[in-house]
C-alpha cells in the first residue's frame, strides 16, 4: 500500500497516475475541502493533521510501504515527519516537489528566505500590496506590514474567510478566489486593486507561479518572492512520470 500525503494539486495528479498503474494507495490530507476536491480521484482517503507519532501508527495500521510526499513545499513540519515515519518504519520515501523558474532572476524580483525579511522590505516599498501566499500565515502580514493596505487572496471557504475577519481585514481587502490563476487574471486583479508590490511564494512552475510574476513583471510591479526552505530529502523528483519505475 502507497501512502500519498497530498496538500498541492500535484497529489491529484499523482493519485492520476496510480489509478492508471493499478497501485493501491491511501491519499492523506489535512482538511475537508482536501477531501472534497480529491473525491473525484480515489477512493480512499484520510483527513487528519499526522504528526509523526500518528505517522508512524497510521502507517503500521495500513501496511504502508512507500511514502510519496506531495505536500506543500512550505509544510517543512510534515515532510520531516513523514522521513522520520518511513526511516523507523524501514519503508520507502519519496519527495515530488515542482521545478522552479528561472523568471526568479528578472531584475524586478526580490529573493527573501522567510516572511519576516518579505515584511521589511515590503515596508520599505509597498503601500497596496497584494498578498498571494494563502492564509496560513496571513496574521503575520498583517501584524508586520505597518500601515499598509494588504489586499489577500485566499481560498473562498468559510474557515478562511472567518480567519480573514479574526484578523482585521474587511471585505475590500479579500479576493476569496481558487487557483491556478492565468496571466490575464493576476494582471487585471493587480490593476483593479492598484497594486505597487506582490508578495508570493516560490511554489514552482505548475500551479501558477509564472504567471503570478509575469504578469507583475509586465504590470511594473515589484514582486517578493519568499524562496523554499529545503530539507535533506533521501530521494526527490520533479517530474511525476518518474514515480513510474519506483513505486
Amino acid at each position: 500500500m502507497i501512502l500519498v500525503l497530498g496538500g498541492t494539486s500535484d497529489s491529484l495528479k499523482i493519485c492520476d497516475l496510480l489509478n492508471k498503474m493499478g497501485k493501491s494507495y491511501i491519499l492523506s490530507v489535512a482538511t475537508e475541502y482536501g477531501r472534497e476536491i480529491s473525491k473525484k480521484y480515489c477512493k480512499y482517503i484520510n483527513v487528519a493533521r499526522l504528526d509523526k507519532y500518528g505517522m508512524i501508527k497510521f502507517i503500521k495500521q495500513n501496511n504502508i510501504e512507500t511514502i510519496v510526499d506531495a505536500t506543500h513545499p512550505y509544510a517543512l513540519e510534515v515532510s520531516q515527519n513523514a522521513m522520520d515515519a518511513s526511516y523507523e518504519n524501514n519503508i520507502k520515501y519519496i519527495r515530488y516537489e515542482r521545478s522552479s523558474s528561472n523568471i526568479l532572476e528578472h531584475e524586478s524580483i526580490i529573493k527573501v528566505n522567510n516572511i519576516k525579511e518579505a515584511c521589511n522590505v515590503a515596508n520599505k516599498i509597498g503601500e497596496n500590496i497584494f498578498l498571494s501566499t494563502g492564509s496560513k500565515n496571513l496574521g503575520e502580514f498583517v501584524k508586520n506590514l505597518k500601515n499598509k493596505n494588504i489586499i489577500a487572496r485566499v481560498l473562498p471557504t468559510s474557515e478562511v474567510l472567518k480567519s480573514c475577519e479574526d484578523l482585521g481585514l474587511k471585505a475590500h481587502n479579500i479576493v476569496a478566489m481558487k487557483g491556478p490563476f492565468s496571466y490575464d487574471i493576476n494582471k487585471s486583479l493587480y490593476k483593479f486593486y492598484n497594486c505597487d508590490l506582490v508578495i508570493t511564494k516560490e511554489s514552482g512552475i505548475a500551479g501558477g507561479f509564472e504567471e503570478k510574476l509575469r504578469a507583475s513583471i509586465d504590470s511594473n510591479i515589484k514582486t517578493i518572492v519568499i524562496l523554499r526552505p529545503t530539507l535533506d530529502y533521501p530521494e526527490k523528483i520533479d517530474d511525476i512520470e518518474a514515480l513510474s519505475g519506483r513505486v
